[in-house]
């Protein structure tokens, strides 16, 4: 099977819906680390161990940057972590609600990338899970087919679930107006975001993207 890279690669932050107004009003999407010395709200939807490990896991490619200093990324919806999350009963994950609450926020990977590099800010991506004990990093986007795209794209995904769940990583921040599409589960969703989007200048489109849940 060929592994192409993507022309124009998405990548895709998930959060609870509790979360937008926070990021609106911040005007960016804040990194772990920050979120949590800054004490902002809204439900943490993440495994509470492996948010640890994150802040600890060092980058190869940019030497004193771990991965809870970088907000996160998948180069795909319907991700493994929300799978998780769908399935509302993982011991170390305290939100039981499930994946209708769940909100995929779009951005286009050239287009962070010119952002960072234009405001200094340091940006990896790795070829599978970058919570766990072992990953590659990598700071070039020559390095693109690294990734397995086979499993990244894959709807099926238990022989490569390591694989599927690559990361984008980017340092501190993501400005809220580069976030460029919303994807929801529902329409009662759909109406919710539509309300807490009334306070935003910057309007992302936003869509009922069933096939991007389980």
């Amino acid at each position: 099977m060929n592994n192409l890279v993507p022309k124009n690669p998405k990548i895709y932050h998930i959060v609870h819906v509790d979360k937008l107004t926070s990021i609106i009003a911040e005007r960016c999407i804040w990194s772990d680390a920050t979120v949590q010395s800054r004490k902002l709200g809204g439900s943490m939807i993440g495994m509470s161990h492996i948010k640890k490990r994150r802040m600890t896991n060092n980058l190869q490619s940019h030497l004193g940057l771990t991965v809870g200093q970088c907000v996160p990324f998948y180069f795909c919806s319907r991700s493994v972590m929300l799978y998780i999350i769908s399935q509302g009963r993982h011991d170390d994950i305290s939100y039981r609600d499930g994946q209708g609450p769940i909100v995929h926020l779009q951005a286009d990977l050239n287009s962070v990338v010119q952002w960072a590099q234009q405001g200094n800010k340091r940006w990896a991506f790795t070829d599978s899970n970058a919570g766990s004990y072992y990953f590659n990093d990598y700071g070039s986007l020559t390095d693109l087919n690294e990734i397995d795209w086979n499993a990244v794209n894959a709807h099926s995904w238990s022989d490569c679930q390591e694989k599927k769940q690559a990361e984008f990583l980017l340092e501190e921040y993501l400005p809220w107006e580069l976030v460029e599409a919303i994807g929801v589960y529902s329409m009662a969703q759909y109406q919710q975001v539509s309300s807490i989007l009334t306070a935003s200048t910057h309007q992302p489109t936003m869509s009922v993207k069933q096939n991007w849940y389980y």
